[in-house]
């Protein structure tokens, strides 16, 4: 079955990094867009990023443009999400997709944004 795990979440203080990496299994993975979604409390889940099969075409949000970069290994069935520059609000559980036969979600990994 299809299965994402999500990992590299933390507490950073503002204006730091982190690296964020979604390992699939269960579909082929170098053949499916994979996107970063995230959600912060009381709001509604957000597109952050999304990466095309190949990695030749990427979407971000405006929110996160210029300081997020998404990317994948599609050697090693992993998406990543780089975010610089980090801010308060950015503090939110980041969850990775793909949609195949159906829209699969992983369970998130909480980045906390704080001084």
């Amino acid at each position: 079955q299809v299965q994402l795990v999500e990992s590299g979440g933390g507490l950073v203080q503002p204006g730091g990094s982190l690296t964020l990496s979604c390992v699939a299994s269960g579909f082929t993975f170098s053949t499916y867009t994979l996107y970063w979604y995230r959600q912060a409390p009381g709001k509604e889940r957000d597109l952050v990023a999304s990466i095309t099969s190949t990695g030749a075409s990427t979407n971000y949000a405006d929110s996160v443009k210029g300081r997020f970069t998404i990317s994948r290994d599609n050697a090693k069935n992993t998406v990543y999400l780089q975010m610089n520059s980090l801010k308060p609000e950015d503090t939110a559980v980041y969850v990775c997709m793909v949609r195949t036969w159906g829209s699969y979600w992983g369970k998130g990994t909480q980045v906390t944004v704080s001084s």
